[in-house]
């Protein structure tokens, strides 16, 4: 088993501790992106707090090394940049320079370098007003790869500005292309990223790659620096044939580009090559879905002359994208992964079971080896040039994510904490630590379920009975964890026994449990949700007679659906939620195809989607209801929650719907509007309060 050892920085000691409360969100600090130079001396990383103005304010902090070299001793944390909206840190090669994305002119963002003894941070691009997806580092340091879009010339700033003055009205959107917006991202209509090459010296740049249909393509330098590996698909159609990715070779100088023969049919992703030039990594599977899949996303490897790919991890039962959800961390289901030093083991991330592990498996094939085992969450950063340390964000249900770094001298790798950016605040409350359950279903499925028992909580108080939530998340093909998470620990706090669980449909427990519910929503998950609710009730501190039910985006969705189905919930809470399934096609910002995760389509087939639709079931509700929504939701359009609104108004059902303004989008509950999360999270606890105590 891994060993942890103690953060440098020891927690204050308080007469009194107190519960979390909203406004508490405020105060933390989240920390991401922690990368090791090459070297392995210094670590940089992201850290996010909420400033003065109600704006989240984003710095480069870096940790290093305080003795000679081959020390261990780690100094504290010190800030590195102060643009305030700096992200995205990646060493140059020789270690000497960082270069970062800031965006110190609103809708400009650049790429900014800084030597690593620090100074003034220098824009190296000048690309005009647009968006940067992600950078790389050339091996021999003399370019950067750049993903750009550049911002369509009608909704500039210069043309939002001379509109106004002129008193003329905002312009249509003349779409031609069903890709036209992405939630979080907004309208960018028929602009696509495309792939620059910027010189490191001058900040000249050039584009050497730019047909691939929707811009969703990733990019990898050779060691030589002379070409580029891009995952690409140019299908005309490509959202609908998202399987349909190539892998492309193309000469950094000339532009040529070869596609690599001999791949299977499948969704290619994240590429990566070797540092000795021998095989390319990917993401991928094969068969006709996209990348987010009930089916396990796998790390594949092949020649990159000849293709011939292989699978690494198929004899696992792991998905790549099976990450753990928080409210309190940077969401994201990219495949996490990097080629060891000497290209003898690839490095992944692996999420399983509600934790989140550093793993790694050899080129050549055969079993995955985990490096971490402890009960956390261990989100992986990247490796140091000679291997021996990788750098990760740790956290756990009573511990936000911190800075650490892992010795993998040996397979099982020491970790040790460089941060402890919420120690002394988080030592103010007194937290809750879940306890882990597996129950049994009807047709004997175990799903995973932590409870997270109230604030002041004692085992001797006998016959004591709360009120309990049960907190079901979204996807529906993600899973709950052990990670910090926020709201879970402010509703122990109110006194309110917390339940989550991850039923059928969730990612971290093996294809099949994931695939179970594929175009059949309401079926095995409900199954799942049942067992976990009489879990609830037959619980000693549970009072069954008030329990509360609540989740967003699918989460949403399978409350709808329970509020349907059973009147066991004294209230419930709706988020962000998905009520018609018929209507939900085309209203978002993902087409489906007819005849791929759902039989039929949502015109003249609708029968399985309606069939999987809350609302259908609506006749039967006599649940209490809150309604939350963004009126910014391009995943999930608030029509979903307009009509769960009208039916229960319809039917004199309590309810009341908070819409939250267009500037905010599907992921608001963890990454809105500061001021207006802490609103939210006052809503929930308004309407237990008023149903459940």
């Amino acid at each position: 088993m891994a060993t942890i050892t103690a953060p440098r920085q020891s927690r204050r000691k308080v007469s009194a501790k107190r519960g979390i409360r909203p406004e508490d969100l405020l105060r933390l600090h989240f920390v991401a992106t922690p990368r090791i130079s090459p070297d392995g001396r210094h670590v940089i990383l992201v850290k996010k707090h909420v400033g003065r103005k109600n704006e989240y304010v984003t710095n480069l902090w870096m940790v290093s090394r305080t003795g000679p070299e081959g020390s261990e001793a780690w100094g504290s944390p010190r800030q590195f940049t102060n643009g305030g909206k700096d992200t995205q840190p990646r060493w140059s090669p020789d270690g000497r320079r960082l270069a970062f994305v800031g965006a110190r002119t609103e809708g400009h963002p650049q790429v900014f370098v800084i030597d690593v003894h620090g100074g003034e941070a220098i824009p190296l691009t000048t690309l005009p007003e647009g968006s940067i997806g992600t950078f790389a580092w050339s091996p021999d340091g003399r370019m950067l790869g750049v993903s750009f879009r550049e911002q369509d010339p009608e909704w500039t700033s210069k043309a939002k500005e001379h509109r106004k003055d002129k008193g003329l009205s905002d312009p249509p959107r003349v779409l031609d292309h069903h890709w036209y917006r992405l939630d979080g991202d907004g309208y960018f209509n028929g602009q696509r990223y495309r792939l620059l090459v910027v010189d490191t010296e001058t900040g000249e740049h050039r584009t050497v790659y730019a047909k691939d249909t929707l811009g969703f393509f990733t990019f990898d330098f050779s060691p030589d620096s002379r070409q580029l590996v891009v995952s690409s698909n140019t299908e005309r159609r490509a959202g609908l044939k998202a399987w349909n990715d190539d892998l492309l070779r193309v000469n950094v100088a000339s532009g040529k580009v070869s596609k690599i023969p001999n791949l299977p049919r499948g969704p290619k992703d994240s590429v990566k090559w070797s540092p000795d030039g021998a095989w390319i990594a990917y993401a991928g599977r094969e068969g006709d879905d996209g990348v987010y899949s009930t089916e396990n996303l796998e790390l594949w490897v092949c020649d990159p002359v000849r293709g011939k790919a292989r699978c690494l991890t198929g004899n696992e039962d792991y998905c790549l994208m099976a990450t753990p959800i928080s409210d309190s961390a940077e969401v994201s289901f990219n495949p996490v992964f990097e080629w060891g030093h000497d290209s003898k083991r690839v490095y992944v991330q692996i999420g399983w079971q509600g934790e989140l592990h550093l793993a790694s498996v050899r080129p050549t094939g055969g079993s995955i080896t985990f490096h971490t085992h402890a009960v956390r969450s261990h989100a992986f950063g990247n490796v140091s040039a000679d291997g021996r340390t990788a750098a990760l964000s740790v956290g756990s249900p009573t511990m936000l994510d911190e800075v650490h770094v892992a010795d993998l001298s040996q397979d099982d790798a020491t970790t040790t904490a460089l941060t402890d950016f919420n120690g002394e605040v988080l030592a103010e409350f007194d937290l809750a630590r879940p306890s882990s359950h597996w129950v049994k279903t009807a047709d004997g499925t175990s799903v995973h379920t932590w409870v997270l028992l109230p604030r002041g909580f004692n085992k001797n108080k006998r016959g004591r009975r709360y009120p309990a939530v049960l907190e079901i998340h979204g996807g529906p093909h993600a899973q709950y964890g052990v990670g910090f998470f926020f709201e879970f620990q402010l509703l122990a706090a109110a006194g309110y026994a917390v339940f989550f669980s991850n039923p059928r449909g969730s990612k971290g427990y093996g294809r099949d449990h994931c695939h179970a519910i594929r175009g059949s929503w309401g079926g095995a998950d409900w199954v799942d949700i049942q067992a976990v609710t009489g879990f609830m009730k037959a619980h000693p501190s549970v009072d069954p007679k008030r329990m509360g039910v609540m989740g967003g985006s699918y989460g949403g969705y399978m409350t709808n659906w329970v509020i349907g189905h059973t009147n066991d919930f004294a209230g419930a809470i709706t988020d962000r939620c998905v009520s018609n399934l018929v209507s939900m096609f085309g209203s978002s910002d993902f087409l489906e195809p007819p005849d791929m995760y759902w039989p039929g389509n949502s015109w003249d087939r609708p029968e399985a989607r309606w069939e999987s639709s809350p609302i259908k079931y609506f006749g039967t509700v006599k649940t209490p209801t809150l309604i939350i929504h963004s009126e910014g939701d391009l995943r999930c359009n608030i029509e979903q929650a307009e009509q769960v609104f009208s039916i229960l108004k319809l039917r004199n059902i309590p309810t009341r719907l908070v819409r939250y303004p267009r500037s905010t989008s599907h992921g608001f509950s963890r990454g809105g509007p500061p001021d207006l999360r802490v609103h939210r999270l006052g809503q929930i606890l308004s309407w237990w309060k008023k149903y459940l105590q």
